[in-house]
């Protein structure tokens, strides 16, 4: 009896949405890959981690995450979960354990993202006021998807999900890729985030990387076919 294909979990990102998988959940399911993109609540690392987890927890047999830009985070964090066998990052934070999306960036300078953040407000909890980000509009074609065509970009910057500004200072509670096998997609003209922050947070995983020149930080929209090949290499080694 052959061992079960796992079940890819495709984890998006701030300012994006689960059709921003769309391709690569094409590319998957085209060879008999299950594919689940669930909603990203993108509330803090803690918050969202756990609605992932809770996600994993009700899937039968193994997962393979992949998590896009701060979808890595959660992944990182949520990952530890039993039937997680291996961790797929796109364009994406690493984070170690007891580290923020701030203390990991501030490392390298900083990417043009982060001088052309929106501020908005949000009910918070107990409702109190609280802080949300999106990227600004006339900045996210060349912040977030640069080798994207410019019309789509301009439908993807007005339906942009915000992130909650208490997320970068968050820290993580795990680091699933000290026990688990770990692939990493760096997007090589990434302005949103710093590809050193990819290349040295993938490196410090010790994932198998693959470096995608000219990829913006919206690599999973634009090059789907190179990402969901580096994906079912993961599968193919966790089965």
């Amino acid at each position: 009896m052959s061992a079960p294909i796992p079940t890819v979990v495709l984890v998006h990102g701030a300012f994006a949405d689960a059709a921003s998988w769309s391709g690569v959940s094409t590319a998957l399911r085209s060879e008999g890959i299950p594919v689940l993109a669930p909603p990203n609540p993108l509330r803090g690392l803690s918050h969202d981690a756990s609605y992932l987890a809770s996600v994993i927890a009700q899937i039968d047999g193994p997962v393979v995450l992949a998590g896009h830009s701060y979808g890595g985070a959660l992944i990182t964090v949520a990952g530890t979960a039993d039937n997680v066998v291996g961790l797929v990052y796109v364009a994406a934070y690493v984070l170690e354990e007891g580290e923020s999306l701030g203390e990991l960036q501030g490392r390298f300078p900083l990417s043009p993202l982060v001088s052309n953040l929106k501020e908005w407000s949000y009910p918070g909890p107990g409702g109190e006021p609280a802080v949300e980000v999106t990227i600004q509009e006339s900045a996210f074609p060349e912040v977030f998807a640069a080798d994207v065509p410019e019309d789509v970009t301009h439908t993807l910057a007005a339906a942009q999900r915000p992130l909650a500004a208490a997320a970068f200072e968050e820290k993580a509670s795990a680091a699933a890729w000290r026990t688990r096998p770990a692939w990493a997609v760096v997007a090589g003209a990434d302005r949103a985030i710093n590809p050193q922050v990819e290349r040295y947070g993938a490196e410090r995983a010790g994932a198998t990387v693959v470096e995608i020149e000219g990829a913006s930080h919206a690599v999973a929209l634009s090059r789907p076919k190179e990402v969901a090949e580096l994906i079912r290499e993961a599968v193919r080694a966790t089965r």
